[in-house]
């Protein structure tokens, strides 16, 4: 293969090489001089932001000889999680050498997580996509873990494994059906090859629901979503935030090629499924929300019931739906990216303020950070002005534009419900006495960014329009609308 024609995997090299250079340059550094590693990881994500923007292209280009696309869905959703893991990074670094985890097997496992998921945003055929998805999903496993000291974290990454392991049977099972009704692993055959009548479609439609029920899995949907609240309270907050933004994601391009690219000639059937998980999602997660003291639990259950809002959008099928699950999923992102953030900036030596009491009186402590976590529970409940308004507007109006009236209306009963329990946050912030007088310690950088994220989630939900619009672009310029 020509030096031009490894252009479109070109990031993906870069990421690779940086990984292994870290990982070998780490065992010769102090333990006081992990902070290197640290930048080093940093730089690798500004180099592959650089690359993939410079090497983007107008027009779709296939490589490695059709198993990776290069298009504007491609380049946007990684250039996002670029984002999302750095900040991860930067709002976790008091949290990691507190406990002894600012370490170099913690960014390089980062780097070969992130490096799996650019493989699923970019795959173009079955197995692409499956190698970026255990490449992840691998990697999270082991970050679950990484805190060998703690037993929870030790219980939840095996949870997690364990349920992931099955999930990922189901996926390759479901893969192996369509193979065999199609003939072929290509994403783009596999569509000609179902709309040319090829293939036993019983066959096709066994597969599917396999398929099906493994993404959601990765996406922690209802009756999928047993390991959510589990790994999300076990893992250390950090890996938690990790978990919780960048991988959904990669889990929505993952689903766009899947459903929306490969087996898009079987619209009808995947709607009808993702029709009762959506549902399921938003009415179970919302509610067991409700019970729930540990502020990490809370926002797991709150992650599944806004999967399913985002399968409401997606299950719509047209480009109002796309665009708008795609809008949602990059939100929900943000959103988790602060909520987790704050939840780290509270924690300290020995203390982790995992609990809904541990926000009390956060006003009386810090008015602007009380403030910033008020915008991120306005944002999760759907309130304007914030743009957790907009995303819910939008994946519910595509619902109603295509007849689903009666889930839109339980969309928003169950936002409703949501409600209670975020806002109980803010009721405890602000009207509640502080038990814990301690100053809020933060790095400067830290506070700032972690600022102008909070406030990102005010000005989005006020100008929309051009996230909206570069969604609607990346999708159309990609051939999904």
């Amino acid at each position: 293969m020509t030096i031009p024609g490894l252009f479109p995997v070109l990031p993906e090299i870069v990421l690779l090489a940086a990984a292994c250079a870290i990982l070998i340059l780490d065992l010769f550094l102090a333990d006081d001089q992990k902070r290197v590693s640290y930048w080093l990881t940093q730089l690798a994500l500004l180099a592959c932001a650089v690359i993939t923007v410079g090497t983007a292209n107008d027009e779709p280009v296939r490589a490695m000889n059709g198993l990776v696309i290069d298009d504007m869905l491609s380049d946007l959703l990684k250039f996002l999680v670029y984002i999302a893991v750095s900040l991860t990074l930067f709002f976790s670094r008091d949290y990691l050498t507190l406990r002894g985890l600012f370490r170099g097997e913690t960014f390089v496992l980062a780097l070969f997580s992130l490096l799996g998921m650019m493989v699923m945003i970019s795959a173009a055929n079955f197995l692409t996509l499956y190698m970026g998805l255990e490449l992840q999903a691998l990697s999270l496993y082991a970050l679950v873990a990484l805190d060998r000291s703690a037993k929870r974290s030790s219980e939840a990454a095996m949870k997690y494994f364990v349920l992931g392991a099955l999930a990922s049977g189901m996926l390759l099972y479901g893969m192996s059906m369509v193979y065999g009704a199609t003939g072929s692993l290509d994403l783009d055959q596999i569509t000609r090859a179902i709309l040319s009548g090829q293939g036993n479609r019983m066959i096709l439609l066994f597969g599917l629901v396999f398929i099906v029920s493994a993404i959601a899995f990765k996406l922690g949907a209802v009756p999928y979503h047993m390991w959510v609240p589990d790994v999300y309270d076990g893992a250390p907050t950090a890996v938690t935030l990790m978990i919780g933004s960048a991988p959904k994601i990669a889990a929505f391009a993952f689903m766009l090629r899947l459903l929306a690219g490969g087996l898009s000639a079987l619209e009808f059937d995947w709607q009808g499924m993702l029709m009762v998980l959506s549902l399921l999602s938003m009415i179970l997660g919302n509610l067991i929300a409700i019970a729930q003291t540990s502020i990490k639990r809370m926002l797991a259950y709150s992650t599944i019931a806004n999967m399913g809002y985002m399968l409401m959008g997606f299950l719509a099928a047209n480009s109002d739906g796309f665009s708008a699950a795609m809008f949602y999923v990059v939100v929900y992102a943000l959103t988790t990216l602060v909520s987790f953030g704050m939840v780290m900036l509270l924690s300290r030596q020995g203390f982790e303020a995992d609990q809904i009491a541990d926000f009390k009186g956060l006003n009386q402590r810090s008015p602007w950070w009380a403030f910033v976590m008020l915008i991120v529970m306005f944002s999760l409940a759907g309130i304007p002005p914030t743009v957790g308004f907009y995303a819910k507007f939008s994946v519910i109006e595509a619902a109603v534009n295509v007849g689903y009236v009666w889930l839109a209306v339980i969309a928003v009963l169950a936002s409703l419900v949501g409600a209670f329990y975020y806002l109980r946050i803010v009721k405890l912030m602000y009207f509640d006495d502080a038990t814990d007088a301690s100053p809020i310690v933060a790095r400067a950088d830290t506070r700032v960014l972690l600022s102008f994220t909070g406030i990102a989630l005010v000005a989005l939900g006020i100008f929309p329009q051009r996230l909206m619009g570069l969604c609607w672009l990346a999708l159309s310029q990609s051939g999904f609308l």
